[in-house]
């Protein structure tokens, strides 16, 4: 027994700790602050805000940004709760977040745009259909039919981003909040995934390299919705696109000269690979959508459709960006010149 108490041990220390998604790490030293930013505007009907957070790397000892994202939630009705930073037993534990039909407790913090400490202001369900409260969404430039204004008191402009321990938020789950935490959950989908994975694999999302303050983040007040218009083109694709035929084609990125060329060139193949195997799915669920129009559908019938074509095509296009984002974050990077720089 003693022999596998030490053989398991050593698997918890050796396995990093993304696989167990974080939550039985015990960090010394809190996460940033919550950094200021803009959310982006909501790609369309059926979208769900789920703020930013700091996640933390283990083989590299170093907190790194997951930028906010709208995503589609797993089940018709369901929430996200956002995961938290506590403090408990000497350390910092990482509570990962979770889809279910009410919204649970998350440490009291303040991540804005709905979500500021218990909670989520920023919309509701209500017939099979998500409502967006406008005051704390970004719409601009959409084509929304489920919106309505209601102010929400926002929490102040507090950014600590944990809950317990010095300086943190000094928030308890109510028996309620408990309550929802014992409910059936949903773990994170896919694209929440392969987004946290991209943003772990970007060394300027890491702390130790952009100060807490990530390349996304903005000089405005959290919670900030932007009003500016939108570029036409980003206007029209939010309202336009309902089927893959409607999305531009896939942009190769420039040639990587890194001077490595065996490793230039596997990247490229890499790319092309990546290339066509979207290309594929685009075709792939172009068919299927066209397959499921038939003749005499009635137009609310038909509306009903389109409006699921459009979160296909939305969910598939938000996935073929994690997956660029994921590769071209491992280009290969031009070697340092001879000596080094010394003189």
């Amino acid at each position: 027994m003693k022999t596998i108490r030490i053989l398991l041990t050593f698997l918890a220390i050796a396995i990093p700790a993304v696989v167990f998604g974080q939550i039985g790490v015990s960090i010394a030293i809190g996460p940033p602050p919550l950094p200021v930013y803009d959310q982006p505007i909501c790609p369309g009907d059926g979208y769900l805000w789920t703020p930013g957070y700091w996640a933390y790397d283990d083989s590299i000892s170093d907190y790194y940004w997951v930028d906010g994202a709208w995503v589609l939630p797993p089940e018709e009705g369901f929430l996200w709760t956002p995961g938290y930073w506590g403090w408990r037993d000497g350390g910092f534990f990482f509570n990962d977040g979770y889809w279910g039909p009410e919204v649970g407790f998350y440490g009291g913090i303040n991540y804005g745009f709905g979500y500021f400490g218990e909670g989520y202001g920023g919309g509701r369900w209500d017939g099979g259909h998500f409502f967006y409260n406008s005051s704390v969404n970004n719409l601009n430039g959409g084509n929304f039919h489920n919106v309505y204004n209601e102010r929400v008191e926002n929490g102040g402009g507090n950014r600590v981003s944990f809950n317990g321990g010095s300086g943190g938020i000094a928030v308890r789950a109510t028996s309620q909040q408990e309550a929802v935490g014992r409910q059936r959950h949903i773990a994170p989908v896919a694209a929440q995934t392969e987004h946290a994975q991209a943003a772990r694999a970007n060394p300027e999302q890491r702390a130790s390299v952009n100060h807490g303050q990530p390349s996304t983040a903005k000089a405005m007040p959290i919670g900030y919705n932007d009003r500016q218009a939108p570029a036409p083109q980003q206007a029209a694709a939010s309202r336009a696109v309902v089927h893959p035929n409607d999305l531009p084609p896939i942009a190769r990125p420039a040639p990587v000269n890194s001077g490595n060329a065996k490793a230039d060139q596997k990247y490229e193949q890499q790319q092309t690979n990546l290339i066509a195997k979207q290309n594929q799915e685009r075709q792939q669920l172009q068919q299927k959508q066209e397959s499921e129009h038939r003749p005499n559908t009635s137009p609310a019938q038909t509306q009903q459709i389109e409006q699921r074509h459009s979160q296909q095509t939305q969910q598939m296009a938000q996935k073929h960006q994690v997956q660029q984002q994921s590769l071209q974050s491992r280009q290969p990077q031009a070697r340092p010149s001879p000596g080094g720089g010394r003189k």
